[in-house]
Order: C-alpha cells, then sequence, then structure tokens
C-alpha cells in the first residue's frame, strides 16, 4: 500500500467530517465527492446548488452535505459566536468595534465563507476545516487566529509539508515521504519561532507522516563553515534555534545548522558533521525563512516530481489547513485525509 492510500485508510478508520469552503472551485467539489466516495469522510461543503452546478456540472455529490450560509438555520449560532469570540476587538482603520453588534457579525459571515466554515469548526460541528484552493493563505489563516485560536501552550502557529516521493523512490529518503517546514506561514522567524517549529514539525513527522522523525535544522552553513554575523546573523539565528529546541525536546533526534547535502547525504553528512546522528539521514527539514522554505519544496515537487501534502498547518486548537491555490484535485483529497487525522 502506497504512502497516500494508507493515508486515506487511516483517515476513512477516524471516521471525521471536514468542512470544505469553497464550492465554487471546480477542484474543490470533485474532490468533495471522491473523499464521500471513498469514505475518507464526512463532507460539509459551503456553497450553493448554482455555484456548484457551474463549477462542476456532472459531479454526484450523493452524500456531501452542502450548506448555503444564506439559508443555514445554525448561521445566527455562528454569528453569535463570531460576536462572542471578538467582543471588545476594535477595527485598526475605522476605530469602532469590530462587530456593533451580533446582527452584523451575521451578515459578514454570510459574506465570507472562510469565517463561516471556521465557525462550523468553533461550534463543534465539524473535526476540521480546508480552505485556500482560491483564497490566499492569508484570508485562509486568519479565521483561525481569529476564532479557533492557538493551543493551549502554545506560542507560534506554523506549516510543514508532507513531501512524498515518486514512483521508484529516492535513495536519501528510504521511507519515500519527508517532512519540510515552515514553507508557508512565518516569513522571518525568530530562533525561539524556528524551535518551536522544528518540534511541532516533528510531531507532524510522527503522527502523520508515519515515521521517526530525524531533523535537520538548514542554513547555508553547516557546524560553522560559514557566517554571516556582520549582515544578517542568519546562521547564529539557526544555532540557537538548535540549543532551544534540543533543550525543549532532549529525547529528538534533532541538529544543526546543515547545508541540504550534509542533512540528506550520507557522505556529506560524514565528511562535513561527523559524529552527528542526524547528518545524512535527516527526514524531517527545517527551513530558515519562508524564502528558503517556499523556494526549497517547489523545487522538490516540480523538478523532482514529489507530491506535496499540505501545507499542514500546526498549532491551532482544532485542525485547520490551508491549501496552495496551485493545487490539484489529489492534493485536496490528501489534505483532508491528513486534516482527519489530525483531529484523532
Amino acid at each position: 500500500m502506497d504512502f497516500v492510500k494508507e493515508l486515506e485508510a487511516k483517515a476513512a478508520a477516524a471516521g471525521k467530517t471536514i468542512v470544505l469552503c469553497e464550492g465554487e472551485d471546480k477542484r474543490v467539489v470533485e474532490a468533495a465527492s471522491i473523499i464521500v466516495k471513498k469514505g475518507i469522510a464526512k463532507i460539509i461543503l459551503l456553497g450553493t446548488d448554482a455555484e456548484v452546478k457551474a463549477a462542476c456540472p456532472d459531479v454526484d455529490l450523493t452524500g456531501v452535505q452542502l450548506v448555503d450560509p444564506a439559508t443555514d438555520k445554525n448561521a445566527d449560532k455562528y454569528a453569535e459566536l463570531l460576536f462572542k469570540a471578538r467582543e471588545g476587538k476594535v477595527n485598526k482603520k475605522t476605530g469602532a468595534p469590530e462587530y456593533a453588534d451580533v446582527a452584523a457579525a451575521k451578515a459578514y459571515i454570510l459574506k465570507d465563507r472562510t469565517m463561516y466554515g471556521a465557525l462550523i469548526l468553533k461550534a463543534g460541528d465539524a473535526d476540521g476545516f480546508v480552505s485556500g484552493a482560491c483564497h490566499s493563505t492569508a484570508n485562509t489563516l486568519r479565521p483561525g487566529l481569529q476564532v479557533i485560536k492557538t493551543a493551549p501552550g502554545i506560542k507560534t502557529v506554523s506549516s510543514s509539508f508532507i513531501m512524498v516521493a515518486p514512483e521508484g523512490g529516492n535513495k536519501y529518503v528510504p521511507e519515500g515521504v519527508c517532512v519540510m517546514g515552515d514553507c508557508a506561514i512565518n516569513i522571518e522567524p525568530t530562533a525561539e519561532q524556528l524551535a518551536d517549529i522544528a518540534i511541532a514539525s516533528a510531531d507532524t513527522a510522527k503522527k502523520i507522516a508515519g515515521v521517526e522523525p530525524r531533523v535537520a535544522m538548514l542554513s547555508f552553513s553547516t557546524k560553522g563553515s560559514g557566517n554571516d554575523d556582520k549582515f544578517f546573523k542568519s546562521v547564529p539565528k539557526v544555532q540557537e534555534a538548535v540549543k532551544l529546541a534540543q533543550a525543549a525536546a532532549p529525547e529528538l533526534a534533532l541538529d544543526g545548522e546543515f547545508q541540504f547535502d550534509a542533512a540528506v547525504a550520507p557522505e556529506v553528512g560524514e565528511l562535513k558533521a561527523p559524529g552527528s546522528k542526524v547528518a545524512g539521514h535527516a527526514n524531517t527539514f527545517i527551513f530558515p525563512n519562508i524564502n528558503a522554505g517556499n523556494i526549497g519544496y517547489k523545487i522538490c515537487q516540480r523538478m523532482g516530481g514529489w507530491m506535496a501534502i499540505g501545507p499542514i498547518c500546526q498549532g491551532f486548537a482544532k485542525p485547520l489547513n490551508d491549501l496552495s491555490r496551485g493545487c490539484n484535485v489529489d492534493d485536496i483529497v490528501a489534505t483532508v485525509a491528513v486534516t482527519a487525522l489530525q483531529a484523532n
């Protein structure tokens, strides 16, 4: 059984309900149909009959719960939830309250389906949330930050991608799957945030990807071989993140800073970082910033033929995931499966 089929089977066994917010998008509609037919999850799809038929005229949505916020009997309940979650918050541009009353909150959620989907999750009417096929990451994550919020004890919301090797595998990743973070949320993370990202990504590697994490903190430098103290101090930042992560999770196989080849190739790891248990054998890669992370995973995906599942959000109180706007139907199906497993 390949990785994606195994993921789907585990999700099916979990029996979760996931809300998909973009019934106007052909890929999302097709994915909803596939997910329900395969039994991967129960689906709440936000949209109208007209929108869904316009997006995908011949799709069979038997078993999919189609919800139009404008006619949904739960809209008042969700408006009350939003008003209470944001009560006292002020619009920075106007200086007025974000929502003057419940009626104002309802007017807003009837226009913003990502927020509506987040409130379905907040209310416990779904176990997870997936959006972003035709909305930006900011539009998808804002409702999460405003109403779902972070899990207890978590300071940093981050993301990772599960990368699945193409047919034939890869000699440097014998498990056939690895994790890369943070490629989508934190633009220039601090050392403290990098440490949080590393620990959260290791958890994703173990619980979702099903591999024992070996975490490499990446840089253009390996164990002090490069230095940019004079200008940017990015190497010292990664070195500090290594110390913080090792102190916070001493049981975790984590090391750095490493160049990518030293992290993944045994012959280079032995040469550049002799004695390291991670060098040359890493399967969880933490990039120093979003520039490196976003470029890195997309090179892997487009030129290497790896499947990218994610971005998988880490740190929310309930499972909430963002799709890449370049996603395909298979990506959406896989992300729903991951979301279902996060809800376990």
